[in-house]
């Protein structure tokens, strides 16, 4: 028997409204959540997973929950959805919009959560990390089931993760080994599915179209293929492309090249630079939110924290926000290192660290970082990650004019910070994060 199917749009409306009829009657609800930085990867790598997991109609049938849906969290306030222009680029592309996605604000209150959304009521499927970090890995890091990730593995999900995928592997997208896992039961939902009211404006009216089902997949597929491209620079990057990579683009875009409406006017090169080219659009967010677009967070040996934002513009760009910044205009330097520290306090860091990317005007990918001991108990860490990961990063001196101003080594050792230029650049925040808290531990 076939299975009615709805498009991407309409799955996450009823994901959203099952999260919270779950929530509100105290049901079980299977959650997939991507990393807290929420990018590209996070977010696609979820969605696609929980809609065709939802899909599946073995898996359906064999289901005991009140509901067969798994619902793609976006680990993120809605309110941060307006700091990833990236994200309303390639919705366009896919048939929704950012009011669809189901966010932290979906769920309840911190000061209630446990209680509303009781832990031993959840199953929580992680993607693009394997270790449920802050206040989601406090309270339901031991109902975690299943994985699918591309960072180093942290030993923090059961090895028997039951019919759940236990996947952690190398590759330049988590959204890759997703889209290579779901493989097959997105080929079973393509050949086996009925269209569901696609031609009618999302309408209650079933229609066997098969045009519409593969214009659904062919939304589907550039959703996936937007992180995929966007993490190995459209399949260019020799250090981090790997065989799940490309055998997963190739099936995305057989995908989209099967609908008659996207095939004779999907260019993939002109969708890449779409993409990367609006995730790249920060200059209307002021300093502090360029800091938390792209952010992640580590708790480590006696409770130290460690974030890392990542930026998509050199540092000079983040000294001409703060000099915007500043009331006089002219003095930058004082102003920048305010807002980095206050973004580091508020979030009780003991290291802060800015991974920065551009292009040079030779046109060459280039990196720096910036290495900030806010707590005098870890300068030693610090210092040891300096003397064991410069080879391997490739850790030069950074030449710019401000490098006395910015690098720092107080006398009595309360503060230590550093900038450096990266020649590795293949080496992303995926390799920098476990050398920090390699040091840390």
């Amino acid at each position: 028997m076939a299975l009615p199917r709805n498009s991407l749009r309409s799955f996450l409306t009823n994901a959203k409204a099952a999260l919270h009829s779950a929530i509100e009657q105290s049901h079980q609800v299977t959650i997939v959540v991507g990393n807290e930085s929420a990018d590209l990867d996070s977010l696609t790598s979820s969605i696609l997973f929980a809609y065709i997991r939802s899909s599946n109609p073995r898996r359906i049938s064999q289901s005991s929950l009140p509901t067969s849906l798994y619902i793609p969290l976006t680990n993120i306030p809605a309110a941060d959805i307006r700091l990833r222009p990236e994200y309303t680029a390639l919705f366009r592309h896919a048939n929704i919009d950012p009011s669809h996605l189901i966010t932290l604000d979906d769920l309840p209150s911190s000061s209630g959560l446990a209680k509303q959304l009781k832990p031993d009521n959840t199953k929580w499927i992680l993607v693009d990390h394997n270790a449920l970090q802050g206040n989601l890995g406090e309270l339901y890091s031991k109902h975690v089931s299943g994985v699918i990730d591309h960072h180093d593995e942290e030993n923090k999900v059961p090895r028997d993760t039951g019919h759940e995928p236990r996947i952690v592997e190398k590759s330049g997208s988590c959204t890759s080994l997703v889209v290579n896992y779901c493989r097959s039961a997105w080929d079973e939902l393509s050949s086996s599915a009925l269209s569901s009211g696609a031609g009618h404006a999302q309408g209650d009216s079933i229609i066997d179209d098969d045009a519409v089902s593969r214009r659904w997949d062919a939304q589907l597929a550039k959703l996936a293929l937007a992180s995929i491209l966007i993490d190995t620079a459209n399949l260019t990057s020799e250090s981090k492309v790997t065989s799940h990579d490309i055998k997963a683009a190739e099936y995305l875009e057989a995908k989209i090249n099967i609908s008659p409406q996207d095939a004779a006017k999907f260019d993939r090169q002109a969708f890449y630079d779409e993409i990367s080219t609006a995730k790249a659009e920060i200059g209307s967010l002021d300093l502090y939110d360029i800091l938390r677009k792209d952010y992640k967070e580590w708790t480590e040996k006696d409770s130290k924290k460690l974030g890392i934002s990542s930026v998509v513009k050199p540092i000079s760009f983040l000294h001409d926000k703060a000099r915007e910044e500043s009331p006089s205009h002219e003095q930058w330097v004082q102003p920048f290192l305010a807002t980095l520290r206050e973004f580091a306090e508020e979030r009780d860091l003991a290291i802060f660290a800015i991974m920065t990317t551009s292009t040079s005007d030779g046109g060459a990918f280039q990196r720096e970082l910036m290495v900030w001991a806010l707590d005098g108990n870890v300068v030693k860490a610090v210092k040891k990650f300096e003397a064991e990961a410069t080879g391997e990063l490739g850790l030069t001196a950074w030449n710019n004019d401000a490098k006395e101003a910015l690098n720092s080594s107080d006398g009595d050792d309360a503060t230590w910070r550093r900038i450096w230029s990266q020649k590795e650049v293949g080496k992303s925040r995926k390799q920098v994060a476990p050398l920090l808290r390699k040091a840390m531990a």
